[in-house]
């Protein structure tokens, strides 16, 4: 189960033509491709896109209707070699996926499908995870577009033009036979806003047609001799073709006045931020209206160089505004205008305006455009670098040093914190160990107060990462970890299998939580809910057999410490050849709440018996230790500080979070660390014989704290 359900939402992609669509970036760009006739869709999950395929999932009904087939791809290569469809048929595909992470695991098939070049239009919506809300690598994905001459496009960040770019580039993508990938940023994801709609449209050509007709042209096969013609069909017939599109259909914009010496060039996804450091410096209306030149390079890749030497006509100066390292764009256009023989001063990134890498954030935007147009524009701005009646800025590096770091952790209750709690009790036995991780949740355990692991590698390369290290003579064993997603994503083959097949000798621990959680909780093959049209309860354990491994323990409840604890030690001792495999499963507590809370809130209604199990610590027997804390890192588990001024340390204590997991007794128990943890269950709508059995208790506990209070006055008097 995903996150979040969008069944009522996406009720709005039957909206017909004259009526307004209000919604969300993702929503609006599925009913873009419903009203531009795509005929089929697929997609891997990975932020900021992950909402785009829980909508086509919750969309499925409205997409059979329109024939348009939908499927979840085992990885975002699985993706792009869907529009293989597209090379021999006129049927126009969709595929999506997390940038520059995403566009590394697809770029072999991309680059094959760009060679042979499509019929009919194939897009690629890639979710830009770049910035302070990123959790990857910080790279672009400019260059791939550059690398294998896909268009890119950029939109500006409103639903108007976000809808546009997706016929655009359909349209494109025809008109030059080249796939295109269609950008959207963080924000543009979840932007809100509105657009007038359009009908829906059913594929001119559906697959079915395509699988009862089919045809087959063989110079768009990348072999010799046809490779060396693909290349010189990008060259001479593919960008030209796109160049001509873009100006015709007036893909890039411009704003402002036309005859001012000086102008901003920025990348669509950027005009946001632009506009409103104009407005800031009173140079741009609340419509975003302003007299400053803008061209807006809604199309970023390939650069059109006539239009932008039009633009570039008569400016003494151009300040480039571009997110992210390198400065593909940037060069691009110092190089365009030193051909043409143009003194116009490009200024930028570096020690010019903007910074080489990073966001370009409000301040940022801020700063440099002001400083360029009191430099050039003889514009009088704000002083001191901020906007009239605005605060100064605060010291940031400064607040860095007196407030704490806040890494990301497990969330409360969390299966998979114990298993790391049996790791760092398994390595206080046998010593520290060479510990590899994996993309996924499980990777927080790199954080405190567990302080696991190396490496990452990629999606499901953890054990990958760690095959030289495997010398059957050393005293030690790597441990490698890796989750279910990462496993049915690309580690079953490049980690299991190589390790099989190489008697790696290390313990692999795969993390088995039901979903690919860090995604947003959707399902895998192996995950246990059953699902219309999908394949799931598929066991790891048995495809992990299935590959050579001998050696596999199943785990089914990894709030059993002790028991991952023992397991664990017998891998890392264990005296058979080749790898070690644990897996370790236990349902996400998100999604395990997410299904229990309505089913629970439901029962109590009808008036039915529900239990809840909540956790405790008994202050009185606390000794302040504080191990449950270092082993366990929950944040339901506290400090408190007591009255009695005979105890200075504050003693642990559950907060009103808990889930009941039980994750901090049974630390507390494997560790051997005290008995001040208690289990108290909650019952809603209690029996008659509970009712009794509360009376009788309540009898006794008050009668038994009325004595301990007399004697207490008995004692001071």
């Amino acid at each position: 189960m995903a996150e979040r359900s969008f069944k009522k939402e996406v009720e709005h992609l039957r909206l017909g033509a004259g009526e307004t669509f209000r919604g969300e970036g993702i929503l609006a760009i599925t009913k873009a491709l419903l009203e531009n006739g795509v005929g089929y869709v697929a997609g891997y999950q990975g932020a900021p896109i992950s909402h785009l395929m829980d909508v086509l999932a919750d969309a499925d009904e409205i997409l059979s209707e329109l024939g348009v087939h939908f499927e979840n791809s085992a990885s975002e290569a699985t993706a792009a070699a869907t529009l293989a469809t597209s090379v021999h048929y006129p049927i126009r595909g969709a595929v999506t996926f997390k940038s520059t992470v995403g566009l590394n695991v697809a770029s072999d098939a991309l680059a094959n499908l760009a060679s042979g070049g499509v019929k009919g239009g194939a897009l690629i919506i890639v979710g830009e995870d770049y910035g302070e809300g990123s959790s990857i690598m910080q790279e672009r994905s400019h260059p791939f577009a550059m690398k294998s001459q896909v268009w890119l496009l950029d939109p500006r960040p409103n639903l108007p033009s976000i809808v546009k770019a997706v016929g655009d580039g359909f349209a494109l993508s025809e008109a030059s036979n080249t796939p295109v990938i269609l950008q959207v940023r963080i924000r543009s994801c979840h932007v809100l806003g509105e657009f007038l709609a359009k009908d829906n449209v059913a594929p001119g050509m559906s697959v079915r047609d395509a699988l009862e007709n089919p045809t087959r042209t063989p110079d768009r096969i990348v072999l010799p001799p046809f490779s060396y013609q693909h290349e010189q069909e990008k060259v001479t017939q593919r960008a030209p073709a796109a160049q001509n599109f873009i100006v015709e259909r007036g893909l890039n914009e411009t704003f402002g006045a036309t005859d001012a010496p000086f102008g901003i060039v920025l990348q669509g996804g950027m005009y946001n931020g632009v506009i409103r450091a104009l407005q800031r410096l009173g140079l741009a209306a609340v419509n975003g209206e302003t007299d400053v030149p803008l061209y807006v390079m809604n199309v970023t890749y390939p650069i059109v160089d006539e239009e932008f030497l039009r633009f570039a006509r008569g400016k003494e100066s151009l300040l480039i505004v571009e997110e992210g390292h390198p400065a593909y764009i940037e060069e691009a256009m110092r190089a365009i205008l030193h051909k043409a023989g143009r003194g116009t001063v490009i200024e930028g990134k570096g020690e010019e305006r903007f910074p080489e890498a990073g966001e370009l954030t409000g301040q940022v935007m801020y700063d440099a455009i002001a400083g360029y147009l009191r430099d050039h524009a003889g514009a009088e701005l704000p002083d001191q670098g901020r906007a009239p009646n605005r605060p100064e800025m605060p010291d940031l590096k400064g607040l860095a040093e007196v407030v704490p770091m806040r890494p990301p952790s497990f969330c409360v209750g969390c299966p998979e914190r114990p298993i790391f709690a049996a790791t760092k009790l398994v390595e206080q036995e046998l010593g520290p160990h060479h510990i590899a991780g994996d993309i996924g949740c499980h990777l927080f355990s790199t954080n405190a107060p567990f302080d696991i692991g190396a490496t990452t590698m990629g999606y499901g390369l953890g054990p990958a990462s760690v095959s030289a290290l495997n010398d059957p003579a050393a005293k030690r064993r790597s441990i490698a970890f890796m989750g279910d997603g990462g496993f049915w994503h690309n580690g079953l083959n490049s980690s299991i299998g190589n390790a099989v097949y190489n008697e790696n000798d290390g313990t692999i621990v795969i993390v088995d939580n039901y979903y690919s959680a860090a995604t947003g909780g959707q399902d895998v093959l192996s995950s246990r809910a059953t699902r219309k049209g999908r394949v799931t309860n598929n066991p790891i354990a048995r495809a992990v057999q299935g590959v050579g491994a001998k050696w596999v323990r199943q785990i089914d409840r990894t709030y059993d410490v002790g028991g991952l604890r023992d397991t664990l030690r017998d891998a890392l001792t264990s005296k058979k050849r080749g790898p070690k495999v644990i897996v370790a499963s236990s349902e996400c507590m998100l999604n395990r709440q997410r299904r229990e809370k309505p089913l629970a809130k439901a029962a109590v209604a009808r008036g039915e018996r529900v239990l809840r199990t909540r956790f405790g610590v008994d202050e009185d027997v606390c000794t302040g230790d504080h191990a449950c804390i270092r082993l366990s890192g929950c944040p339901s588990l506290s400090l408190k500080t007591l009255d009695d001024p005979l105890r200075d340390d504050p003693v642990a204590t559950i907060d009103t979070g808990c889930v009941g997991c039980g994750n901090c007794g049974e630390v507390a128990d494997a560790a051997v660390l005290c008995p001040s943890f208690y289990q108290a269950d909650l019952v809603q709508n209690p029996g008659g014989w509970e009712r009794w059995w509360d009376s009788v208790r309540r009898h006794i506990s008050g009668w038994l704290q009325r004595r301990r209070a007399a004697r207490r006055l008995e004692f001071r008097s």
